[in-house]
């Protein structure tokens, strides 16, 4: 693991990353409102890789492990999922549009996060991968087949890259209801009564990790699966040791996707933070989370609406305490927008909605984050005394 004296994060200048399939006279740099009033400053990480490898086209699913897949099965059902398909070693949850299962949990002895699956935009993007790592391409015997080429990210994070298999059919929607906005007044003679149920899942929208070895493991993902940076954050104070989170998209050129498929931040852990599923419009967020509550289950944050990104959020514990959102009205950018940049802040992750929790920003006080604090600094890794009481202070409720 690199020093953080010399490591792509905190050397900026000599960073061999660049730009990607846009040139930077084409790469919008004047933020303007359109997406933060901050941009980079010479010689900052431009959020891009100059000769990617491939370039991803999607978060595909995410793979879980849980000891009882039969309670998975009823809070997926609480959450809004549907079930594509079921074994004795495995569930395979959906969405409503069409396409893979965004979701597996197999069994296994805890409660885990495994890893994400990327869609390559081609199958010969698999053969790239191929020879750029070592490692092989092989057909991949489930969630509808195709072929399949597993990786291992910088922080330990098993990543997958597939292509082809059989599509889903689409399900069923959850509508979005009509409003009447301003002087705009499409609904007459109709009332609005939202059914109190579980707000449907329509797919899958990113997932977001914690890391020791955050400079390390976004050029990975940049220079191997060719995303790009929507937005980074960096420690007041700390800003010339570079970013300490990134919201990283695809890159589909003119097509605009996600702000983010992934988010990525510097810790003193390495794990699974939370994942997010885009649901119809507010209306069903909030009345899904009104159907939760009615369950017993346990809200970590929201309702509310974030700054990077403009989601409208709510979060979740499952009953194995993992974090899971419903999202929906989120930001869409093209290829052309450059990184915005902003001092990371707990006040600074929402617009409005209540104050963040301690539970959603994991910093609540315990003997195993103590000696996961100790051990990280211990380590030869991204997190030393500087980093740690930056972190600290900026993750302050």
């Amino acid at each position: 693991m690199p020093d953080t004296s010399s490591s792509p994060a905190s050397s900026p200048a000599s960073n061999p990353v660049g730009s990607s399939a846009s040139s930077p006279a084409q790469v919008k740099t004047a933020h303007q409102d359109l997406h933060h009033e901050q941009g980079a400053v010479r010689g900052e990480h431009p959020g891009r890789s100059r000769n990617p490898v491939v370039k991803v086209a999607d978060l595909a699913w995410l793979e879980f492990e849980k000891p009882d897949l039969d309670r998975a099965a009823v809070f997926a059902a609480d959450f809004g999922f549907a079930v594509a398909a079921r074994t004795p070693e495995a569930l395979y949850l959906r969405g409503t549009l069409p396409g893979s299962a965004c979701v597996v949990v197999r069994h296994g002895r805890t409660s885990r996060f495994v890893g994400p699956a990327f869609r390559a935009a081609e199958r010969a993007d698999l053969d790239r991968l191929e020879r750029a790592t070592g490692r092989p391409v092989r057909a991949l015997g489930e969630a509808g087949g195709g072929a399949v080429v597993d990786l291992l990210d910088p922080s330990g994070f098993p990543v997958r890259v597939v292509h082809g298999g059989e599509p889903l059919p689409a399900l069923p929607e959850q509508r979005p209801l009509v409003l009447n906005v301003g002087s705009a007044h499409p609904r007459v003679n109709a009332t609005q009564r939202p059914p109190r149920e579980p707000a449907r899942i329509r797919r899958l929208g990113h997932v977001v990790l914690e890391t020791q070895v955050f400079g390390r493991a976004l050029d990975w993902y940049l220079d191997l699966l060719g995303m790009i940076v929507s937005d980074f954050l960096f420690l007041p104070g700390q800003r010339d040791r570079g970013p300490t989170m990134a919201f990283v998209r695809c890159d589909r050129g003119s097509v605009a996707v996600d702000h983010h498929t992934l988010a990525m931040h510097l810790s003193p852990r390495t794990g699974y933070v939370h994942s997010a599923y885009q649901v119809a419009d507010l209306d069903a967020l909030a009345a899904g989370g009104e159907y939760l509550a009615e369950r017993g289950y346990r809200r970590s944050w929201g309702v509310g609406r974030h700054v990077q990104g403009s989601q409208l959020f709510d979060y979740w514990r499952d009953p194995d305490r993992l974090m899971v959102e419903h999202f929906a009205d989120g930001d869409l950018f093209s290829c052309d927008l450059e990184p915005g940049w902003a001092p990371m802040s707990a006040s600074g992750l929402s617009q409005w909605g209540p104050a963040v929790t301690r539970d959603f920003l994991g910093t609540n006080p315990s003997p195993e984050l103590v000696r996961q604090v100790v051990r990280a600094l211990r380590a030869d890794n991204e997190i030393d005394t500087a980093r740690l009481l930056g972190l600290m202070k900026a993750m302050k409720p």
